[in-house]
């Protein structure tokens, strides 16, 4: 149970197995204490929504909705709660994208023993945790191209090239997002228009680029 003074925790990840080792981490901790659990990207945004969280741990990678989104989401929403992303993949596309989502660092599973503690006291005192080589990838990016790009796509948008790039059909995705055939395809026709793609693979190949799915 979380004291006064704690950092209350929202863990969101498919996998339990993997939110029970992370607990076991935190919760050994003083001052930190794991509050709230999420299988998905939508239950981590709901409950984040509802208040007592301060940082939520998010896995980039989850069915429904990903970390990236669910961050995303948080941030558009303004709640007062700061954000790490957990990924299996040492990915600058990830690292970046997450950046811009609104999180306050980004820490590799492969570490996450050594290095998540610390990440989640940086995010606390409002500042960037970034793990080794994470800062070379942001100045080759600086000296790439200056800034981050804005997002190409509305939050619909990367929902209906998420569902496609897993492999879901047109009614699919239309029964999950409770929207019409005809709109998924409309949503699929100005996705392609936007970012000059021709067909399923090539949105599939920009989604696990963008983050929105594991390779």
């Amino acid at each position: 149970m979380a004291t006064i003074g704690d950092t209350r925790i929202l863990l969101a990840d498919d996998h339990a197995l993997v939110r029970r080792g992370l607990r076991l981490i935190l919760d050994g901790e003083p001052g930190l204490t794991v509050v709230a659990e999420a299988g998905d990207g939508a239950e981590a945004v709901e409950l984040a929504a509802a208040g007592g969280v301060d940082l939520a741990v998010l896995d980039i990678a989850m069915p429904r909705m990903t970390g990236l989104q669910a961050a995303r989401e948080i941030s558009r929403r303004e709640l007062p709660v700061r954000m790490l992303m957990l990924s299996m993949y040492d990915n600058e596309q990830y690292l970046l994208a997450a950046l811009q989502a609104g999180a306050s660092g980004y820490v590799l599973k492969s570490v996450v023993d050594r290095d998540l503690v610390a990440a989640c006291r940086s995010a606390v005192r409002g500042e960037p945790f970034l793990h080794p080589g994470a800062a070379g990838t942001l100045i080759r990016d600086h000296l790439r191209r200056g800034t981050v790009p804005d997002r190409l796509l509305t939050p619909r948008e990367e929902e209906v090239v998420k569902l496609i790039a897993e492999g879901n059909s047109a009614k699919e995705i239309a029964d999950t997002l409770v929207i019409s055939v005809k709109t998924v395809d409309r949503h699929r026709a100005n996705v392609l228009a936007k970012l000059g793609l021709r067909d399923r693979l090539d949105l599939t190949r920009f989604a696990i680029r963008a983050g929105l799915v594991e390779p």
